[in-house]
C-alpha cells in the first residue's frame, strides 16, 4: 500500500517541468454562526399587504393601529335593570324601597331615548345606551322588577304600561355604566407594529371598526423530502424502504414557526423528477425546504439539480448532527430562497431549528427570531467530537434548572427526539464535560 501510494502521489503531483503541484485546498468548514449569518443576510420580511381580518390571523402588523373613535362609543349599561337618578335611590331598603315611575323601555341598539327625571326610571338592557338624566343603573336583582310585590326579582319581565318599580337599595353614581372611551380612547394606539394577530387582536380590530389590516404575510413554505427509499406513511414498506417522516416533521415545524406550509410527497432520486416538482412548486413558494441528498452519495441528485439553477451553495459545517447543508436561491438573486437539509431525521430537524426557523421568523417580521437559550446544570458527563458544535437532545426541567440527554447522539433516533424538549449545546472547542457542568440549552416548543 505504501509503494502504491508513493507512485500515485508522485504521478499526480509532478508537473511537466518536474515541479510538484500544490496540494488541493481543503474544503472550507463553516461554523454554525457563519452559516446562520449568511442565510439571514439574504432574507428579510415579506412585503406588507392589506388583508381581511380573518385572513390576517397569525400575521404581524406592519404599522401601529390607532383607534378612530372611542370604545365604547357611548355610555351603555353593563346590566339588565333600571336607569335611575342616584338621589332617588338614597336610603332605599327592602322595607322602605324607592318607588319610581317607569318612563320607557330601552333595548340594545335603541336610538330614541326617554329622559329620566326626578322620581323616574327607565327599563334598560345590557349594552343599551344610558338615557339622558340617568346617573346609574340599578340591576334588576336590586328591584322588584316592576311586579309590585316588593320582593327582589331575578329577571326582567315584559314591559307593563304605567308600571312602577321598587328599588331596594341605594345605587352609587356611575354604577353599572360602561363609560364612553373607558376601554379605548379615540386616537390611542391599540396595537403596535410587529404584533402577532390572534383571536383577541382581531376582535379588537373589529371592535374599533377595522375591516382590513396591513400586515406582513405569513411566508409560504414548500417542504419536500428526497430519496427513492421513501414511501408514504400507511403504505406497505418493502425491502430497503422506510416511511417518509421528514416531510411531516418539517411541515409541522414550519407551521409552528408561523408559516403557511405545503407538504410535497417524497421525490425519488431522479433528477428530471425533482426538477419537475420544483418547477411546479415555485409559483406558490416564498421558501423551499428540502431534506436529503446533500452529502456525497452516488445517487444524491439534489446537488446536481440545484446547482443547475445556479446560486445554490453546498457547504459543510462544524456541527453534529447536520454537517452537510445547502443554501441559495432558485431563479437568481430575486428567486425563491432554498434551504437544503440533511436526510437523517434528527439532522433535518435540528437544522430546521437552527437555520430554517429563523428564516421564517425573519420573513414574518417577528422580533423573536431565535429560540430562547438558558443555562442549566447537566448531572451526567458529556463527550463531543473535537472541532464541532454538538447539539444533543435533552429534557430540561425549569423547576430545578437541570437538563439531561435523551437517547444517544446518533442522527436517526426519532424516538428520543420525540421525548426531547430542548437541545444541549457543547461548543466546538470542548470534547468532554464532567458531570455537574453548566451548559447552554436551546428550548424547543411553541
Amino acid at each position: 500500500m505504501t509503494g502504491s501510494t508513493e507512485r500515485t502521489t508522485g504521478s499526480a503531483a509532478a508537473c511537466c517541468d518536474g515541479s510538484a503541484d500544490p496540494a488541493p485546498a481543503a474544503p472550507r468548514l463553516w461554523t454554525v454562526d457563519e452559516h446562520l449569518a449568511d442565510v439571514l443576510a439574504a432574507v428579510g420580511p415579506l412585503p406588507a399587504i392589506e388583508l381581511q381580518l380573518l385572513d390576517a390571523q397569525g400575521c404581524r402588523l406592519d404599522a401601529d393601529v390607532r383607534a378612530d373613535g372611542d370604545l365604547p362609543p357611548f355610555d351603555n349599561s353593563s346590566m339588565d335593570g333600571y336607569a335611575v337618578r342616584t338621589a332617588d335611590t338614597a336610603g332605599a331598603t327592602d322595607r322602605y324601597p324607592s318607588v319610581l315611575a317607569v318612563v320607557g323601555d330601552i333595548a340594545a341598539g335603541a336610538d330614541e331615548l326617554p329622559r329620566v327625571g326626578p322620581g323616574q326610571a327607565a327599563r334598560i338592557m345590557t349594552g343599551a345606551p344610558v338615557p339622558p338624566g340617568a346617573q346609574a343603573v340599578a340591576p334588576v336583582e336590586w328591584t322588584d322588577g316592576g311586579t309590585g310585590t316588593g320582593a327582589p326579582a331575578d329577571a326582567m319581565t315584559a314591559p307593563v304600561e304605567d308600571e312602577e318599580v321598587r328599588v331596594l337599595r341605594p345605587v352609587a353614581e356611575g354604577a353599572h355604566i360602561r363609560r364612553r372611551g373607558s376601554d379605548v380612547a379615540a386616537g390611542a394606539t391599540v396595537l403596535e407594529a410587529g404584533t402577532r394577530l390572534g383571536p383577541t387582536q382581531l376582535g379588537l380590530l373589529a371592535a374599533i371598526g377595522r375591516g382590513t389590516v396591513k400586515v406582513r404575510p405569513r411566508p409560504r413554505v414548500v417542504v419536500l423530502s428526497t430519496g427513492s427509499e421513501l414511501v408514504q406513511p400507511g403504505e406497505p414498506v418493502g425491502p430497503g424502504q422506510i416511511s417518509d417522516s421528514n416531510s411531516f416533521t418539517l411541515t409541522a415545524a414550519a407551521q409552528e414557526a408561523g408559516a403557511i406550509a405545503y407538504r410535497v410527497g417524497a421525490v425519488p432520486d431522479r433528477a428530471e423528477r425533482l426538477r419537475a416538482v420544483l418547477e411546479d412548486q415555485l409559483g406558490r413558494a416564498d421558501l423551499i425546504v428540502t431534506s436529503g441528498g446533500v452529502s456525497v452519495g452516488a445517487y444524491d441528485v439534489v446537488k446536481e439539480v440545484f446547482e443547475s439553477y445556479g446560486g445554490v451553495d453546498f457547504r459543510r459545517l462544524r456541527m453534529q448532527p447536520g454537517k452537510p447543508q445547502g443554501f441559495g436561491r432558485i431563479g437568481g438573486a430575486a428567486g425563491v430562497p432554498l434551504l437544503a437539509l440533511p436526510g437523517n431525521p434528527v439532522s433535518a430537524y435540528i437544522s430546521f431549528e437552527l437555520f430554517v426557523r429563523p428564516v421564517i421568523r425573519t420573513m414574518l417580521g417577528a422580533a423573536d427570531v431565535h429560540r430562547p437559550v438558558v443555562r442549566a446544570l447537566c448531572p451526567v458527563a458529556l463527550r463531543s467530537p473535537a472541532g464541532r458544535r454538538q447539539f444533543l437532545r435533552g429534557r430540561y426541567s425549569a423547576a430545578d434548572g437541570t437538563v439531561e440527554p435523551v437517547g444517544g447522539a446518533e442522527s436517526h433516533l426519532v424516538g428520543a427526539l420525540a421525548r426531547a424538549n430542548c437541545l444541549i449545546t457543547v461548543p466546538e472547542d470542548v470534547t468532554a464535560l464532567p458531570a455537574g457542568s453548566e451548559v447552554d440549552v436551546v428550548l424547543l416548543g411553541s
